[in-house]
């Protein structure tokens, strides 16, 4: 096996190398270093890379470790605390703030035996659905140098593609895991709201969740496996599952009755042909699986509800352009972001109490009747994008109406952000490749706090359809 080869294997069955001797995790840093070293220049998918202290902390692991992942090469999503980097979500008031504590999921990470290699890029304060913050320069698709790889976990996304990490870390507030994951052939799971701890900053969460990009829906569940469970002080937590999502994962989902609609949740959004015909192929490799598929499209054409959505969402990345200020010690001003961010918080703070409030609970309201309509059936099918990776560029922060750029975002993405709202399980799947090459996904989702079977039912259509060894040009031209 080449060093080529390990980077695109599972971090399953990277840990079992290492545990058995097979390899050392000192050999396993170096590698996805070293790759890292030649292929990010093309790429830009990481802020920082923590070479020396990673070749350290693989050192540490020997043959036999237990711990799950021990040795493996992982990198985190620039939004969450890694102690001794910097932290910056992208925004020029935090380009050079260092973190002195652990995330969270950084902890639960070491804690499994991971090796920390760097941070990686994202969208300034993870706002769109592509990865080109104006610190960073944007971050291009191992598929096609010229397209976005999604976002806001774009970088991490690259990283995984171009096999420069065999997983890394995101997060998904509107669809940041599910996005980039369809545009680079990743499968990307957003748990269950509650599924994973959002300490120590915060009680919790009603729209964001942390997650993972992965190759395989077996590391996907491994490693839900790690970071799922209450932290001391959470607000509120979803209940325990069954049985480990690993094994959940590996099991026959059943028969199930599956709705499938391709109806956009937003009016204005044009569905790509190639979009639809793999959903359309979607359903009926379900159907051949044994399902039930029903054609239904979920009542989602409410009037304003991607407005409505927009603005609980534009209030929380407010939170976090006020938190960039507290941190840099001053009141943003419009000099220390993208025009489209200024915009957004610029339109927040206009807002009243009480009518930002209200959005909050009509948009529960809302959430809470689509979940009452799709529990009349076991999942729901859909494409996971309207079009096909965006050309860098098409989505310009500091378009003469930046709110425009923020609009037109959704076109792109319109399934995904409805379901940070109803809080239920999905998962995007790179079931397969379209005529043009690119990476072709679907999305699929589950039941409240049902990622048992989610996971399941993505496992069998894995095994029916495999996608694993699919590899992009980028990453397949560089040998170790």
């Amino acid at each position: 096996m080449s060093d080529t080869d390990l980077m695109f294997r599972g971090a399953v069955e990277l840990a079992a190398m290492v545990r058995s001797g097979e390899i050392s995790a000192r050999e396993l840093t170096e590698i996805s270093l070293g790759r890292i070293e030649e292929l990010n220049p093309e790429l830009n998918a990481f802020v920082d890379v923590d070479g020396e202290r990673a070749l350290q902390s693989a050192s540490q692991i020997g043959a036999g470790d237990e711990r799950p992942f021990a040795g493996v090469p992982v990198a985190i999503k620039n939004n969450r605390p890694v102690s001794g980097l910097r932290l910056t979500y992208g925004c020029p008031l935090m380009e050079n703030n260092m973190c002195d504590y652990d995330h969270n999921i950084t902890r639960r990470l070491r804690d499994a035996g991971f090796v920390i290699v760097g941070t990686t890029t994202l969208p300034e304060y993870g706002i769109l659905p592509v990865s080109e913050a104006r610190i960073f320069g944007p971050t291009r698709n191992p598929w096609d140098l010229q397209r976005t790889p999604g976002g806001s976990s774009g970088g991490s996304a690259a990283a995984v593609a171009a096999g420069l990490v065999p997983v890394a870390h995101g997060n998904d507030g509107g669809g940041s895991i599910r996005i980039p994951a369809a545009c680079c052939g990743l499968v990307g799971l957003k748990p269950a709201r509650g599924r994973i701890s959002a300490a120590p900053e915060l009680g919790d969460s009603s729209l964001g969740i942390d997650g993972m990009l992965t190759r395989t829906v077996a590391d996907t569940a491994a490693i839900l496996d790690v970071l799922a469970g209450y932290e001391p002080g959470d607000a509120t937590w979803a209940p325990p599952p069954s049985r480990p999502f690993a094994e959940a994962a590996a099991a026959e989902p059943g028969r199930m009755r599956i709705a499938f609609s391709t109806l956009t949740p937003t009016p204005d959004a044009q569905l790509d042909p190639i979009a639809a015909r793999g959903a359309e192929e979607a359903a009926e490799l379900l159907r051949s699986l044994g399902h039930e598929v029903v054609e239904a499209d979920p009542p989602w054409r409410e009037d304003g509800l991607s407005e409505l959505f927009g603005m609980v969402f534009s209030s929380q990345i407010a939170l976090s352009i006020g938190y960039s200020g507290l941190v840099a010690g001053k009141m943003p001003t419009a000099e220390d972001m993208e025009p489209m961010s200024w915009a957004i918080f610029s339109m927040i703070g206009k807002l009243g109490t009480l009518e930002a409030q209200a959005a909050v609970v009509r948009l529960q309201a809302y959430a809470r009747r689509l979940v009452a309509w799709l529990s009349q059936y076991d999942a729901l099918l859909t494409p996971a994008l309207a079009e096909r990776p965006l050309a860098l560029g098409t989505l310009d922060t500091a378009a003469e109406d930046p709110m425009s750029t923020f609009r037109r975002s959704g076109l792109f993405t319109p399934y995904t952000p409805v379901f940070n709202a109803t809080g239920q399980p999905g998962i995007s799947v790179p079931l397969y490749e379209g005529e043009d090459g690119l990476p072709l996904a679907v999305q699929i989702v589950g039941a409240p706090a049902g990622e048992e079977r989610l996971l399941a039912l993505a496992s069998q259509l894995e095994a029916a359809q495999p996608w694993a060894e699919r590899r992009p040009t980028v990453g397949e031209a560089v040998s170790g």
